[in-house]
């Protein structure tokens, strides 16, 4: 019964097939609010799972306009083409994250987040 209103970035974890596509299954996740961090409000979808991320350190690329997969898709094989064989990230997943509200038009940020192993 407590709204919290969106937050940003708006996460969601990508879990990437062999061929560089994404598979049928993501997890989206939303920053729960500074005010509600110590005792966040429980769910009342049973969906809806509250949980802590530890601190990590990303590989990250950044672009603009309205993302769609496609985009995720090819900024993700950018960022693989620019970090080489040489550094150590989870190739199982990354984050594909918005930071922007869906009627904003111009100056959009969107970003492709790799988690260094």
């Amino acid at each position: 019964g407590v709204g919290m209103g969106m937050t940003a970035p708006v996460s969601i974890t990508a879990f990437p097939a062999e061929d560089g596509s994404l598979q049928h299954k993501v997890k989206v996740s939303l920053r729960i609010p500074s005010q509600f961090q110590a005792n966040p409000p429980c769910p009342s979808d049973e969906s809806i799972k509250i949980e802590e991320r530890q601190g990590m350190t990303i590989y990250s690329t950044q672009f603009g306009g309205y993302a769609k997969e496609v985009d995720y898709v090819n900024y993700a094989a950018k960022l693989k083409s620019a970090l080489g064989s040489e550094v150590a990230y989870r190739k199982d997943f990354y984050f594909c994250s918005g930071y922007d509200p869906p009627m904003k038009p111009y100056g959009r940020r969107n970003e492709v987040w790799f988690v260094k192993e």
